[in-house]
């Protein structure tokens, strides 16, 4: 497993720890799910924009084949 260092101001830390207290969790498993949700948030909107533009342009396509 890689691992990643970053940088967080004290009151950014403060938030983090606070969160995950709140949650049951530890810092390092908040974010990680936090992580983990972001890039298959991102995937999904990459996919359905993607998606959108070919059936928006699905005609023009077919006359430029």
């Amino acid at each position: 497993m890689a691992s990643i260092t970053i940088d967080l101001s004290d009151q950014q830390f403060q938030a983090v720890q606070n969160l995950a207290k709140q949650l049951g969790l530890t810092p390092e498993e908040l974010l990680q799910i936090s992580i983990k949700s972001w890039l298959n948030n991102s995937e999904n909107e990459f996919a359905q924009a993607a998606d959108y533009v070919l059936h928006k342009n699905a005609e023009l396509y077919q006359r430029l084949a």
